[in-house]
């Protein structure tokens, strides 16, 4: 299985001592002590992992919203309070637990049109002032009159958000951009027009489920 890059820092980290551990003594006594090392680095293995999806092979269907990161759904419909941003638009949030997939894909497809990073606290992702006070990233999609937007939010593990995308740069739905260190939550925004597909406490995957539809053109 792939391993996003960012992880192998985590993973070969722990490797150092379980080594050194092993070459200290017999092996027998050793092992006692490098054992917890090798299962650190292979949980970091896990979390990092990064599998293949459906929107990998097949095109999504130009008018689906699929959900950015595995886990389960927290907000579907109406916006928490004073967590949208300005304008009248729908919420779907999703929670990362720390045994999820953690690489974050687009949900639409478009011209990356503004970005912007805020530091915050590192609040647990599945509490309610999380979206207000914690660390994110924002991203705002166009692709002619339609705009989504979504935002990467750490959480009380996670302390670090990779962003691989700009403006400027356009994504495919369900296009790899980035990924959440340790726990977090992802948001997305979607206008009123568009029908939620999702519902509370759902669990979703990245780049497969369909959290929000645009009516068909025309």
């Amino acid at each position: 299985m792939r391993i996003d890059r960012a992880g192998w820092p985590f993973i070969t980290g722990p490797l150092a001592p379980a080594a050194l551990a092993a070459l200290a003594g017999r092996w027998w006594a050793a092992r006692w002590v490098a054992l917890p090392f090798l299962g650190l680095s292979a949980y970091m293995a896990l979390f990092f992992r990064d599998p293949d999806r459906s929107c990998d092979v097949v095109p999504p269907h130009p008018d689906d919203v699929l959900s950015p990161a595995d886990g389960v759904v927290m907000v579907a419909g109406e916006p928490q309070d004073g967590v949208a941003p300005e304008g009248d638009w729908q919420q779907v949030s999703v929670f990362l637990s720390v045994v999820d997939v953690h690489v974050n894909r687009s949900p639409y497809h478009g011209e990356v049109v503004e970005s912007s990073y805020r530091k915050g606290s590192f609040l647990a992702a599945y509490r309610k002032e999380s979206a207000h006070r914690n660390e994110r990233s924002e991203l705002w999609l166009r692709e002619g009159d339609r705009t989504v937007v979504f935002r990467q939010i750490v959480g009380v593990l996670a302390r670090r958000i990779v962003t691989r995308t700009g403006v400027g740069d356009r994504l495919a739905t369900g296009e790899r951009m980035g990924l959440m260190k340790f726990g977090s939550r992802m948001d997305v925004f979607v206008p009123r027009e568009c029908q939620i597909t999702v519902t509370t406490g759902q669990r979703v995957r990245g780049g497969e489920t369909v959290i929000a539809r645009w009516p068909a053109a025309g």
